[in-house]
């Protein structure tokens, strides 16, 4: 009795304290939703009177559209990139027989752990070095080397747990390397492929930083909210956040069924 006592004590503050950070990671998001229904033009307390006038103002907004497309556009370019690229480097560094696989396997990982700002400054002076101008080109260029990693470490991590025998098998059965690697290999991938493609998507919609030093005169989904902050808070910008929110996590969970299916399979 007294160690089940004891026990339980430990437990109580684990539980406490995980449903304290919850609550610390979801209340700013449910405020700042609560906020996109007040009526009024300014964020304060209490709400008193909601409205969907601001969703309704939102997706009849041309300027928002436009940048929810130039996002849409630059973070599928970046996802199919990141992919390809991502998936080759995974292979190369899975090899056994590349002595080096240890460096090039960090190198790859460099651009996940360059602050945002150096990453973005200095792939701003190598594209101004190679008289490249800066716009959509420049934005993919850099969203897909810092999406490259995360691609690369999940494709890794799944090829790490497949049998040498399937592609030793498909070999045996008369099967070239490139037909292995699209018969067996490729399909073994999918999930963390699928995982990491959304990854990709994800990242490069929500970019800032890069965006701010490769962009153009077109301006993405973050560049536009920041725009519109510069006049300061208002419900109108609580509904467009609101409305990436949810599209972003029904994303994620399409994303997280897909990877369970094709696990599955």
């Amino acid at each position: 009795m007294a160690a089940g006592r004891t026990l339980d004590g430990p437990k109580a503050a684990l539980s406490a304290a995980y449903w304290v950070f919850v609550l610390y990671l979801l209340g700013p998001l449910l405020l700042m939703t609560a906020m996109s229904f007040k009526a009024a033009e300014f964020i304060a307390f209490p709400i008193g009177e909601t409205t969907l006038d601001w969703y309704a103002k939102v997706v009849q907004d041309g300027q928002f559209l436009s940048a929810v497309g130039y996002s849409i556009l630059i973070a599928a370019a970046t996802t199919l990139f990141a992919t390809v690229i991502g998936t080759w480097i995974a292979l190369v560094v899975s090899a056994e027989s590349l002595w080096l696989r240890s460096l090039v396997f960090a190198l790859a990982c460099l651009p996940a752990v360059v602050p945002g700002m150096i990453q973005a400054i200095s792939v701003r002076i190598f594209i101004a070095t190679l008289d490249v101008p800066t716009g959509t080109g420049a934005i993919i260029f850099g969203h897909t080397l810092h999406a490259v990693p995360f691609v690369m470490i999940m494709a890794l991590t799944r090829l790490r747990t497949m049998p040498g025998s399937l592609v030793d098998a498909a070999r045996d059965l008369g099967a070239d390397p490139v037909v292995a690697f699209l018969r067996v290999t490729l399909p073994y991938l999918k999930p963390a492929l699928y995982g990491g493609m959304i990854f990709c998507a994800l990242l490069s919609i929500d970019d800032f930083v890069r965006t701010f030093f490769l962009g153009g005169y077109r301006t993405t989904l973050p560049m536009l909210i920041f725009a519109r902050l510069q006049g300061g808070m208002s419900p109108e910008i609580n509904a467009m956040a609101t409305l990436v929110l949810l599209t972003t996590a029904v994303v994620g969970l399409y994303a997280e069924q897909l990877t369970r299916k094709a696990r599955t399979r």
